[in-house]
């Protein structure tokens, strides 16, 4: 374990900056979950959607957001808005480098690396997560859920909850993200 402070020490500066590298995963014990980092072409669609973004903490706050998310083969890029529709925070990703801006008061305890994995769980496709985890992390699929395991232990569900529904409970860290989405061309400018 002591081995490892010098690189969380190293990943906490990296994840610190307004433009990170994310390093490939390395095997992770059963403490931390793993942090996806999936490309975008291995999402294998284009997305353009505005997402209602109901987050309930440990903490027992609740935070109604709203995003704009788009992908596609190239890079994932995610917009998130505060009062006025006016960006509070923007996430891209390109398959190697993730940048990030955001408005002083974001919660430090929110990185752009789990927004981004946490939306990787809920929209691509199983497989692709599937064959990314590090034993003896799995991903199981069945009756409109996935259920991210470490060994024995359930860690996190997504429930689909209808066509544009979902609900991500991270068990462990005990925060649920409910999220409605609809295509951008359905939302009234």
């Amino acid at each position: 374990m002591r081995g490892m402070r010098p690189l969380l020490a190293a990943a906490t500066l990296a994840a610190a900056a307004g433009c990170t590298t994310l390093p490939v995963p390395l095997p992770a014990p059963c403490g931390q979950a793993p942090v996806l980092a999936l490309s975008p072409s291995s999402l294998g669609r284009s997305l353009a959607l505005h997402q209602l973004l109901l987050v309930q903490g440990a903490d027992a706050s609740t935070h109604r957001l709203e995003a704009l998310l788009e992908a596609d083969a190239a890079s994932v890029r995610l917009a998130v808005l505060g009062p006025g529709a006016q960006p509070v925070a923007r996430l891209a990703w390109d398959g190697q480098r993730l940048e990030r801006t955001q408005l002083p008061g974001w919660p430090a305890s929110l990185p752009a690396q789990r927004v981004l994995s946490d939306l990787q769980l809920v929209l691509w496709p199983a497989g692709e997560i599937a064959r990314s985890l590090p034993a003896p992390w799995t991903l199981d699929t069945h009756d409109g859920e996935r259920h991210l395991r470490c060994g024995d232990e359930l860690v996190a569900v997504v429930r689909y909850t209808g066509a544009s529904q979902a609900e991500l409970s991270h068990r462990r860290d005990g925060y649920r993200i409910r999220i409605e989405s609809k295509p951008l061309a359905e939302v009234p400018s």
